[in-house]
């Protein structure tokens, strides 16, 4: 479990492997004291197991399932990567409940200015929009972020300047495919909601048009809640 506060960025320094799966040889170029073989790290958002690690690198292996679902596969050698530790229980939770599990991938579509920040805007797959919701929480390539705005197939975040500067992100540009994971509470309440609202003789009970799914008190009258 991460938290989406990035504590550095690290290089690419070699990969094994092709498109079904990678090992990835990679510098950190932050501290990291104390690392141990089998810990998990988050690498650009994913969750990683280390398999061997040195005084200045560790190796990870990415599956051909990570590969496919992630950016990890287009990385190449010379390549920066936002690095994560995973959270220790009683350390300060900074960001949000990340999983390092990547639902999909979104596009830069425009980064303007906003003051001393930049807002982006980035499109992704429609299907995912039920679980992004503003002033929720989103993880871009690892990094925890409030979504200011958003609608069925896009979201904007603001990227304050000290994220800017210790994350990858001030290489983004338009057309830059970044991994995205959305709330984890979010994504198990939407879940469990969808197989309420299918469950045989639920169809009956819920209400039509405008008013479909709503939480009220007619309709929680209606379902034997209250």
């Amino acid at each position: 479990m991460f938290t989406g506060i990035i504590q550095g960025q690290g290089e690419i320094l070699a990969f094994q492997g092709g498109a079904a799966e990678r090992r990835f040889r990679i510098r950190p170029h932050c501290a990291m004291p104390r690392m141990t073989d089998g810990e998990s790290i988050a690498v650009n958002g994913v969750c990683l197991s280390v398999e061997e690690h040195g005084a200045d690198f560790f190796v990870a292996y990415a599956s051909a399932e990570t590969l496919s679902r992630t950016t990890l596969g287009a990385l190449c050698a010379g390549d920066f990567v936002n690095l994560e530790r995973a959270l220790a229980l009683g350390e300060r939770l900074g960001g949000h409940m990340v999983s390092g599990h990547v639902d999909c991938l979104a596009t830069v579509h425009s980064i303007r200015p906003a003051g001393q920040s930049l807002r982006c805007r980035l499109s992704f797959p429609s299907e995912y929009a039920p679980q992004i919701i503003p002033k929720g929480s989103v993880a871009l390539d690892g990094i925890s972020l409030t979504v200011n705005d958003c609608g069925p197939d896009f979201l904007e975040v603001n990227i304050i300047p000290d994220t800017s500067k210790r994350t990858t992100m001030r290489r983004w540009k338009s057309g830059t495919l970044v991994n995205l994971e959305t709330d984890l509470i979010g994504k198990y309440v939407h879940s469990l909601l969808s197989a309420w609202r299918q469950a045989p003789g639920m169809q009956q009970t819920l209400p039509k048009g405008d008013n479909a799914g709503r939480l009220s008190r007619e309709m929680l009258l209606r379902n034997g809640f209250l």
